[in-house]
C-alpha cells in the first residue's frame, strides 16, 4: 500500500465526544496520580477480605477474553488458509493487540507493588498458576507486537523488514494460537484453587474449558461489534459476507458453551437452584440469558442474522453476556464466602472506563495513519473530502 493512499490529518474540531474524552482523560490522570502516590486503600474499595475487584474482573479477565478474536481469525486465515476473511484480519489484530497492551497496563494498577511485575521473569515458581498466566500473557503480547510490526514496517516503506515478518508470520501465528489457548484456559484455572469460596453456580473443575470456549464465542462477537463501530466511525460498509458466517460459527460455539454449562450444573445438583430468589441465581440468569439465550434466539433466524441490526445486536449480547460471566466468577461468586458486598469506587471505574476510551482513541489513530483497512477504503473518504472543499 502506498503511503499516499492513507488519509491526511484534518484540522482539529471540538465535538461532544472529544470534550467528553478530555474530561474523562483528566479524571483518569488524577486517579492514576492518586493510585501510585497514595496506594490501593485510598483509591479502591478492596480489602483483605475482598482483594480482587473490577480491575481484575473487567480489565484483566474480560480484556484478555474479548481479544480472543485475534488468535481465532489469525488461525482461520493463516493456518486454515481461508483467505476470504483476510480483509478483517488487520482491524481484529489491532483490537487484540490494544486489548493485551491495556491488560498489562491495567494489571499495574491492581498490583500492590507494580514495580515488581518483572519478577515472574526471574523468580520462577512453576507450581503457581499465576506464573503460567504471567508468562503466557507476556509471550503472547510479544507475539502480537511482532505480528503488528508488519503493518508499521509496511507503513514506513521498510520492504526488507516487511518481507522478514511475512516470512516468519506462520510460525508466529502457530505460537500465538498455542499461547492464547494456554492462558485463556489458565485464567479459569486460577479459580480452581478456591473451591470452598467460589459459589457452586460458577465453580466447576471444567472452569478452564469454559473460559476457553466462552472466550472464542465472545471474541467472534467482538469482531462483529468492532466492525460495526469502526464502520460507523470511518464511513465503511459492514462486511456482511464475512461477518454473517462468523455469526453462524458464534452460534455453534455459544450453543456448545450453553449446553456444557447446564450439564455441569445438572451433575453438580445446582440446576434446580437456578430459579431460587437469591442474589447469585439472579446474576446467573442475567448472565446466561444475556450471553447465551438472547444471541442464540436472535441469530437462529437466517433473515435476522443476515441483517446488519440483527447480527450486531446478537454479537453485542454475546459480548455483554461474556462480561457478566467473568464478573460473576471474579466478584459475584466470591462475595458470599467473603462476607462482604463489593462495589467498586468511582476511581476504580474511572480507570477501567478510561482504559477503554484510550483504546478507542488509539484504534482511531491507527486506522487513520496505518494501513489497517484495504487501500480503497482509505482513498474513498479522502477523495470525498477533496470534492467537498
Amino acid at each position: 500500500m502506498s503511503v499516499l493512499s492513507l488519509p491526511r490529518p484534518r484540522g482539529f474540531k471540538m465535538t461532544f465526544w472529544r470534550f467528553a474524552f478530555g474530561v474523562l482523560f483528566a479524571l483518569f490522570l488524577y486517579v492514576t496520580f492518586m493510585r501510585f502516590t497514595r496506594g490501593l486503600g485510598a483509591t479502591t474499595h478492596l480489602s483483605d477480605h475482598f482483594p480482587w475487584g473490577v480491575w481484575i474482573g473487567f480489565d484483566i479477565l474480560c480484556g484478555v477474553g474479548l481479544a480472543a478474536g485475534a488468535f481465532t481469525l489469525m488461525a482461520t486465515v493463516h493456518l486454515f488458509n481461508i483467505k476470504r476473511f483476510e480483509p478483517i484480519v488487520r482491524p481484529t489484530l489491532l483490537t487484540g493487540y490494544l486489548g493485551y497492551v491495556f491488560v498489562c497496563i491495567g494489571l499495574l494498577y491492581d498490583l500492590g507493588q507494580p514495580w515488581r511485575i518483572w519478577h515472574a521473569m526471574v523468580y520462577w515458581n512453576e507450581h503457581s498458576v499465576m506464573f503460567e498466566v504471567a508468562w503466557c500473557v507476556m509471550l503472547y503480547t510479544t507475539v502480537l507486537t511482532l505480528e503488528f510490526s508488519h503493518i508499521i514496517f509496511e507503513r514506513l516503506g521498510m520492504t526488507s523488514m516487511t518481507r522478514l515478518m511475512h516470512f516468519i508470520n506462520t510460525p508466529l501465528v502457530i505460537l500465538g494460537v498455542l499461547l492464547s489457548t494456554l492462558h485463556q484456559s489458565s485464567l479459569g484455572t486460577m479459580y480452581l484453587i478456591v473451591p470452598e469460596k467460589l459459589h457452586p453456580f460458577w465453580y466447576t473443575p471444567a472452569l478452564p474449558l469454559l473460559f476457553y470456549i466462552s472466550a472464542i464465542g465472545a471474541g467472534l462477537g467482538m469482531v462483529i461489534v468492532e466492525s460495526y463501530l469502526s464502520g460507523r466511525a470511518f464511513g465503511r460498509e459492514l462486511e456482511m459476507d464475512l461477518l454473517e458466517p462468523l455469526g453462524r460459527v458464534m452460534m455453534v460455539v455459544l450453543g456448545i458453551y450453553g449446553v456444557l454449562r447446564l450439564d455441569l450444573l445438572f451433575h453438580a445438583g445446582m440446576l434446580g437452584q437456578v430459579f431460587k430468589p437469591i442474589y447469585e441465581s439472579r446474576m446467573f440468569l442475567l448472565e446466561f440469558v444475556t450471553g447465551v439465550v438472547a444471541p442464540l434466539a436472535i441469530l437462529s433466524f437466517p433473515r435476522v442474522r443476515a441483517s446488519k441490526p440483527g447480527l450486531v445486536i446478537g454479537g453485542l449480547f454475546a459480548v455483554l453476556g461474556f462480561i457478566l460471566y467473568r464478573l460473576n466468577v471474579s466478584i459475584t461468586g466470591l462475595e458470599r464466602s467473603s462476607g462482604t458486598h463489593y462495589v467498586p469506587s468511582w476511581m476504580e471505574m474511572t480507570v477501567s472506563v478510561g482504559l477503554v476510551a484510550i483504546g478507542f482513541v488509539l484504534f482511531a489513530m491507527a486506522v487513520r495513519y496505518l494501513p489497517i483497512f484495504p487501500a480503497h477504503e482509505h482513498a474513498a473518504p479522502a477523495r470525498g473530502r477533496g470534492r467537498g472543499h
